[in-house]
Formats: C-alpha cells, sequence, structure tokens
C-alpha cells in the first residue's frame, strides 16, 4: 500500500516510531528527502535511463559520496518519496475515529490520502503517475516500490491492530485478551485470503539487489535516516532490533489482511498510473480503491476482542 508523495514537506520518520527523532536525525532525514525529490524531479523531466546518481547529487547540491552515503543506487533515491505516500495513508487509518470498523477506517484513509489535494497536492498526481510507471518498467525501480509496499503493509497490521487493541480495550475491559482478539483476527485473515483472488490486479514479486556505497555505507529502500541514524523502524540503537518481537506477535493475526486491504489500494493506484485519466472523478486513484476496498467488505474482517 503506497503512493509516491512528490512533496515530502515532513521529514521521513517511519509511522510505527513513537519516539521524536533528535536534531541530527531530522536533519539526515531532512538531507534524504532533498535528494529524493531532485531524483524524483530528474527522473520525470529526463527519464530513469539518462539520469545519473551523479546528476541527481548536484541537483540536491550534495556531493557525490553524501549520495552514496544515503542510497546504493539512483533508483533507490525516491524511496523517501514511496514511503512518505505510504505513511500519509497509515497515519490516516491510526488517526480515523475510534469507532470505525476495519473496512470504515481503511475507506476513511483512502478519501484523505488518494483525493488530490488532500493527501497529495492536486498539481502533484501527474508526476506520481511518472513514477509509478517507471516502477512498472525498471526491475530495479520496481524493487524499490516492492519493499516500501511491504513495508507499509507491515506498519498497516500494526496500526490495524492498535486500533483493534484499544477498541476492546474500552468496550470489553480487556475480557477476552489477547487470545479472543487472535481468534477473530485470524478467522477475518483466512476469510480475506480466501477471496483475494477476486481483487483487481495481483502484487508484485518482491525482492532487491542493493550495492555498497563509495564509502561502505549501504543505503536502504526503506527511508532509514542514513549513516548513524535511527529513523529506521523499532532499532534501538544498542545492536538489538525491537522489531525483531513484534511482527512475529501480529503475523497470524493480521498480516494477511493488511496485505490484503494493502494490495486493494496499491493495485488502484498502480492501475490508474497505466491510464490517461485524471486524478479525481470514475476513474481516479481514490475511487477505484473504494471500489476494491468495497468488494471486500463482505468478508470477515476483524473485530475489537
Amino acid at each position: 500500500m503506497s503512493t509516491p508523495s512528490t512533496t515530502g514537506n515532513t521529514p521521513h520518520q517511519p509511522v510505527s516510531a513513537t519516539a521524536p527523532m533528535s536534531l541530527t536525525e531530522r536533519r539526515k532525514a531532512e538531507t534524504r528527502m532533498e535528494i529524493a525529490r531532485a531524483a524524483a524531479a530528474l527522473f520525470v523531466r529526463h527519464g530513469l535511463r539518462a539520469t545519473r546518481a551523479e546528476d541527481i547529487a548536484q541537483a540536491a547540491g550534495v556531493a557525490p559520496r553524501t549520495f552514496y552515503r544515503y542510497f546504493a543506487s539512483k533508483e533507490e533515491a525516491v524511496a523517501p518519496l514511496y514511503a512518505a505516500g505510504a505513511e500519509l495513508c497509515v497515519r490516516a487509518v491510526r488517526d480515523a475515529p475510534p469507532a470505525l470498523s476495519v473496512p470504515e477506517a481503511l475507506r476513511h484513509a483512502v478519501e484523505r490520502t488518494l483525493n488530490p489535494g488532500v493527501g497529495v497536492p492536486a498539481a502533484s498526481w501527474e508526476s506520481v503517475r511518472t513514477l509509478i510507471r517507471l516502477a512498472d518498467a525498471s526491475p530495479a525501480l520496481g524493487k524499490v516500490w516492492a519493499e516500501v509496499c511491504r513495508t507499509s503493509e507491515c506498519a498497516l497490521a500494526e496500526a490495524l491492530a492498535d486500533r483493534l487493541s484499544a477498541s476492546g480495550s474500552e468496550g470489553d475491559e480487556g475480557h477476552e485478551g489477547h487470545e479472543g482478539h487472535a481468534a477473530h483476527a485470524a478467522h477475518a485473515a483466512h476469510a480475506a485470503h480466501a477471496g483475494h483472488a477476486g481483487t483487481e490486479g495481483q502484487q508484485r514479486n518482491d525482492g532487491r539487489e542493493g550495492h555498497e556505497g563509495s564509502d561502505g555505507y549501504r543505503g536502504t529502500a526503506t527511508g532509514s535516516a542514513g549513516p548513524g541514524g535511527s529513523a529506521d523502524p523499532g532499532h534501538s540503537g544498542d545492536g538489538t532490533d525491537d522489531n525483531v518481537a513484534r511482527p512475529a506477535a501480529i503475523e497470524s493475526h493480521l498480516r494477511l489482511t493488511a496485505a490484503v486491504a494493502g494490495a486493494a489500494i496499491r493495485v488502484a493506484v498502480e492501475s490508474w498510473a497505466a491510464t490517461a485519466s485524471p486524478p479525481t472523478g470514475p476513474d481516479g486513484p481514490a475511487t477505484r480503491a473504494l471500489r476494491n476496498l468495497t468488494a471486500l467488505e463482505n468478508y470477515a474482517w476483524p473485530e475489537p476482542a
């Protein structure tokens, strides 16, 4: 579930992170986003093949060595923009009114992120279309897009788990507890999987081939804060990864459900980008995504325990 943001006005920070970024981390995130915006502009203007990493560095006002400290390749340079769009959608799910059910919260998020001028500025949607088309045409850029989509699905699963946990605590005082929630979520994931074949399109193959930068730093396609930063989701900075346990804990409950919902939104955006349709109206990405979600509404979505 991802929609490129061509503005990236806020420093990129994973939606699952709760601690505020330090000044150093914020500066690194801002540098990453400046490079990402420069890369996107050059890709749109000149195409992916004609754009070199050195061209991106020059347009961003940084040295090539600095570019490779943040990104392993020119394709990875737009990952923060891909991720920023996905984060808007996941954050909208988190911010949806607590009384909304899971499908209602997803529709709420679509209406607030895929309608031009609400999530992504209206003037940016043609650039969004180009970036998605480039991801479809370039295997290397397609891997970046696929990895960001996979990461956003994990973030969506966490957001749904948090919503259901909060709703269950408010309405039931935790009577059923975690096991009751797991039963509801697992049932919904099974039902969603059974109906997934009816949704529009299919998931791209995931994968990624990175390489070392000129100074030995490996860039990432998921929008980390760069060398020494701690904007990677769940990284504690002490050699351990706080995200190791949590995805495993929610995998059997909501990961498949999040993947199905994310695919419904992602495929809507991709199918729109393949056309010449305007970003508004019956063939726009928001309308397409809402249609896909409507096709899933009869499935047994997770409910609060």
